[in-house]
């Protein structure tokens, strides 16, 4: 490796949360070992954990990752193959830093690393990321007084256990199809529904760890990567089937008529199952979650708190709140008792224990909580981004009972209907989200403001 790096190529890869770029052209063993040293001394550390998802180039790239740790002094505990979540709760369990080798959804040629401090506190670029990424760049590392030790631990079987402690299934029994995309929910979900033999009927789909992902890409909030999953539950009369990203800390449903299910109903579900635990508590979602999240926290006695988007801003308010749980439209879901952190996995058994202590059906059991139609998220290529939300802003601002708010773009809200518009952070997209008290309202305000939207596009 040599004294330093290539600055510009670091300031590519380093992004908002994490580490996330092509191998090797961007990312390689030598950059990897010297983010290992980086961080133990940004982290001012001497222990870490490290994990590491299928891609191919994730196992040589921790253990340079532990080789860079190790020099610069900390002690390194390999826990293999594992989801995120999984590193984030080895990052609890053993209260340590921790990082995991992933480039989670992304194509096959990414990968990436997601850093945390002790007790899953996440590091982004105004918590670390960026001293770690200006340390490695430079190579001006402190000279260690010691080289660590590196070791192996499996924590899969402890992993489940906690998991199954915070979400115990109990009931009737379930058929469950569960779609991996040959990520490392291929891995993590056999040990943890393995548990449950004796009342989940499982039907495994794509369950080969496969970092080319042969089959479609693991990424479920994108429609067509749910269609094998929709036609198998379907194919199979099964009560529910789960899809989740390629490094299962994300978690989607489809119910037993084949239909997707909105993150924000799940968000709604889970926050009652969390309130009925801590009556009163807060519950963060963010601002392009359904309003029907806000309205039942409130009805069920809870304190609804909005954020911006971004697992950043959910993890430092719900500190900042002690909230109980958080929801994103984009399949997270945190939890105070997994150390704030989000869990996938944990997220699907809040779901199958609802339903399996329940005799309805899923698309049943989750009505109550699908009040509003949702448009989803549509895309426009928008150059002046600013000049077309300053349009929509005059063009919605005057009429009455409209409201705006700019807590995260450019919020436009009424009785019967809101919309969000948000700049992309990394292209030239402009991100609508809308919804209304039926189908025809918000098909009209989302068609008004997509044409607004459009008619200042590229």
């Amino acid at each position: 490796m040599g004294d330093t790096l290539d600055a510009a190529n670091l300031a590519k890869i380093f992004k908002a949360y994490d580490v996330r770029g092509t191998v090797p052209d961007q990312l390689d063993e030598d950059l990897a070992r010297a983010v290992g040293r980086a961080f133990v001394q940004v982290v001012d550390t001497d222990k870490v954990v490290v994990g590491y998802d299928m891609r191919p180039s994730s196992p040589g790239m921790a253990a340079a990752f532990a080789e860079g740790a190790s020099a610069q002094g900390a002690d390194v505990v390999m826990i293999g193959l594992a989801s995120t979540d999984e590193l984030y709760f080895a990052s609890g369990h053993l209260e340590m830093p921790g990082a995991m080798f992933t480039a989670s959804h992304n194509p096959a040629q990414y990968n990436g690393i997601k850093m945390c401090r002790s007790l899953a506190q996440p590091v982004g670029m105004q918590t670390g990321l960026a001293d770690i990424r200006d340390v490695a760049a430079s190579g001006d590392f402190a000279e260690p007084t010691r080289t660590g030790e590196v070791t192996e631990s499996d924590l899969l079987e402890a992993y489940a256990d906690h998991l199954l402690s915070l979400a115990p299934v109990t009931g009737r029994p379930l058929k469950v199809v569960v779609d991996a995309g040959n990520g490392m929910a291929g891995f993590t979900a056999p040990a943890v529904l393995g548990r449950l033999a004796d009342l989940l009927d499982v039907v495994p789909m794509y369950y080969e760890l496969d970092g080319t992902f042969p089959n479609h890409e693991a990424n479920p909030i994108e429609a067509e990567n749910l269609r094998d999953l929709q036609a198998k539950v379907l194919e199979t009369g099964a009560d529910v089937g789960l899809a989740f990203d390629g490094d299962a800390d994300r978690c989607f449903l489809v119910d037993e008529k084949g239909a997707a299910v909105s993150p924000s109903t799940l968000t709604a579900l889970i926050a009652e199952r969390e309130l009925a635990k801590d009556p009163g508590a807060t519950v963060i979602h963010n601002l392009i979650t359904s309003r029907a999240v806000p309205e039942i926290v409130s009805e069920l006695g809870g304190t609804p708190v909005r954020t911006r988007v971004g697992h950043s801003f959910i993890k430092a308010t719900m500190a900042e709140t002690d909230a109980i749980f958080g929801g994103e439209h984009s399949g997270h879901f945190y939890f105070r008792d997994f150390w704030r952190a989000d869990s996938g996995m944990l997220a699907a058994l809040h779901a199958l224990a609802a339903l399996a202590s329940d005799e309805r059906s899923m698309s049943e059991l989750l009505a109550a909580y699908e009040r509003y139609p949702l448009s989803g998220e549509i895309n426009s290529t928008v150059d002046d981004q600013a000049a077309v939300v300053a349009a929509l802003e005059e063009t919605y601002g005057g009429r009455e009972g409209v409201t705006l708010d700019h807590l995260d773009g450019l919020t436009v809200s009424h009785a019967d209907w809101q919309f969000n518009v948000r700049p992309s952070n990394t292209e030239p997209l402009l991100r609508l989200n809308a919804e209304g008290k039926d189908q025809a309202t918000m098909e009209a305000v989302r068609d008004e403001a997509l044409a607004l939207i459009r008619g200042g596009a590229a």
